[in-house]
């Protein structure tokens, strides 16, 4: 598990130049082009923690030019989702981003990212369908058009996003593809506080003693890597394990747990080759998601 570290890696002191249209944004974007530089862009809605930034050092390291987009995206939100209330924190987002050779933000209001008579939506297909999108539906219709809009207004070398989210990586790659979109995605590592929590912008929903129990979904992923280290290869008994250890924690409540093929979300009934862990459950009011590869290549897996 990737933990939080400090950097001061690429650490400039100005905080980065905002823009708000897309008029603005394509402006600045054509003069890197005839410079020549290569465009890294980081779709992010705010309220950036260590998981963000780290997807920003690695744009910074391998691209000419990082765009930081900052969006609140309405059209992945389901009704009674958290829409409204999600974390907005524009200035302190700069103040973060500064550490970092960030060229552009990109922060635009929902009306210039969807006009008064916008009508479109994309269907990825069946890599949407099982759990998030069971549970939130048209929640990757919304990712997925939104990621498009993005796409299409920066169109960067390469564009990065964070493992934690490990379905909604799998639906953009499957976007990608689809539509033979020219962009390199990066899927980087899950970031990690000290205590095993994967960073979430809505982890800040949680009260001090909820956030103690959260911290059951990593410690679930990690019962379920050694069992696998030590031999276990029955999905039915390893999902049984991880259920035991939610159920130390009275205040959350799972959603689902299932292991799948690594890359995809196809559930596995037997480990015999590279697996993902993955999980969700309500801490209170508060919903998270985690996952982690409990086994690699199938050489390792051989009994």
């Amino acid at each position: 598990m990737n933990h939080v570290t400090q950097s001061n890696s690429n650490r400039v002191s100005a905080l980065p130049r905002v823009v708000n249209s897309k008029t603005q944004l394509r402006a600045e974007l054509a003069i890197a082009r005839r410079l020549g530089k290569s465009i890294g862009l980081v779709p992010t809605m705010g309220a950036l923690h260590a998981g963000h930034l780290s997807l920003v050092a690695a744009s910074c390291r391998e691209c000419d030019f990082t765009v930081v987009t900052i969006f609140v995206n309405p059209t992945q939100f389901g009704p009674g989702e958290d829409f409204s209330s999600y974390p907005r924190s524009l200035e302190a987002d700069r103040t973060a981003l500064a550490a970092y050779a960030v060229d552009l933000v990109f922060a635009p209001a929902v009306e210039e990212v969807y006009g008064k008579n916008h009508g479109s939506s994309l269907d990825v297909g069946p890599a949407a369908v099982p759990f998030e999108g069971a549970r939130r539906p048209g929640h990757f219709s919304g990712v997925a058009t939104v990621v498009l809009k993005l796409f299409n207004l920066v169109m960067p070398e390469v564009a990065y996003f964070g493992r934690k989210d490990y379905q909604q990586s799998i639906v953009v790659r499957r976007l990608v593809d689809d539509l033979d979109l020219p962009i390199e995605l990066r899927v980087c590592a899950i970031v990690r506080d000290h205590d095993g929590l994967a960073l979430s912008s809505r982890n800040a929903y949680l009260s001090p003693a909820q956030r103690q129990q959260a911290l059951v979904l990593s410690r679930s992923l990690r019962v379920a890597s050694e069992l696998v280290a030590t031999g276990e290869r029955r999905t039915a008994r390893i999902i049984d394990r991880m259920r035991e250890v939610f159920a130390t924690a009275p205040e959350v409540k799972i959603d689902y747990i299932a292991l799948v093929r690594d890359g995809t979300v196809d559930e596995v009934s037997k480990i015999d080759g590279p697996t993902t862990a993955v999980v969700a459950a309500r801490v209170g009011q508060t919903r998270l998601i985690d996952n982690e590869l409990i086994a690699r290549a199938v050489a390792t897996l051989r009994e």
